[in-house]
């Protein structure tokens, strides 16, 4: 296939390398039917999309026997966030997760659905709703007989929590799901903050202490004080256990027979930079266009 013509068709339509070798080929060359190929595909309507910022959307986690997954994917307003086939779209991609043994995204997206496979369904649903819908991440994990999981799904899908403990009971792996939701940790346990992060933070407090005006050493030993301080509100091992506050998260966990081996908190938008929208310049640059 002549190379120029599928970059032309690419400048085109914005499809993919790919997408646009396979409708040149279907099209025997014809670039306008090769465009007509795309558009029935809803490639193109896609593409043109993609540079749009979708970071509303929807997170859920599925459990299925010892295999459990939690999914976000997003779209561009909340309105479509609670459409019917949104929901379901969602629900769909954590089941199909759950179900297959998928490290990285790339490999998520060759998982067969009744469209062929899940990139294929996500280009389809983005045509068919006319916002961006985007795939954006996923964990699975896999537990042991001796092992409990438990959820938590807070606001309609806003936030998803999915807790593993060792021992214990669903019950309890709920509960901390619950803690996670609200109180936000950023790690499980003070060993997993990375030693850079760790550090940074030691000199900010440092800089601190001497600040207020204590001498170095002093300010040293008020350190290590201000740092157990700093992983009681990131580490979820340390934080106060939100139902008994007498109580950290490990603790709480520690007197119901369990430990916590693994977290995971999605939080849709997350990270993501939202456009800002200013609707009085918006109106007032209608008026005076």
């Amino acid at each position: 296939m002549n190379a120029s013509l599928i970059k032309e068709l690419r400048d085109i339509s914005g499809a993919g390398l790919m997408d646009c070798k396979k409708a040149l080929e279907a099209s025997d060359g014809n670039i306008d039917k090769a465009i007509d190929y795309l558009r029935e595909k809803g490639i193109s309507k896609a593409a043109k999309k993609e540079g749009r910022i979708a970071a509303e959307g929807l997170s859920t986690v599925l459990i299925d026997g010892n295999n459990a997954a939690v999914v976000e994917v997003n779209c561009e307003t909340d309105f479509v966030a609670k459409n019917e086939k949104f929901v379901n779209l969602v629900n769909m991609i954590a089941k199909l997760i759950a179900s297959n043994d998928v490290k990285t995204l790339d490999e998520a997206y060759l998982l067969k659905t009744d469209e062929g496979t899940l990139k294929d369904t996500l280009i389809n649903m983005t045509a068919t709703i006319g916002e961006k819908i985007s795939f954006r991440r996923f964990a699975r994990i896999t537990k042991t007989d001796s092992q409990n999981f438990g959820s938590y799904i807070h606001m309609g899908g806003k936030i998803s929590v999915l807790t593993l403990l060792e021992g214990a009971s669903e019950e309890v792996a709920k509960d901390v799901s619950m803690h996670s939701a609200a109180m936000r940790p950023s790690y499980i346990r003070k060993e997993d903050v990375p030693s850079a992060e760790v550090e940074k933070e030691m000199t900010i407090l440092k800089e601190q202490a001497i600040n207020e005006g204590k001498p170095a050493d002093i300010a040293e030993k008020m350190v290590n004080g201000r740092i157990n301080k700093y992983y009681k509100e990131i580490c979820l091992e340390e934080q106060d256990f939100v139902k008994d506050s007498n109580l950290t998260v490990s603790e709480f966990v520690k007197n119901n027979g369990g430990s916590i081996v693994d977290m995971v908190r999605f939080e849709v938008g997350e990270g993501i930079e939202k456009k800002e929208e200013n609707f009085v310049e918006e109106v007032m640059s209608q008026i005076n266009g």
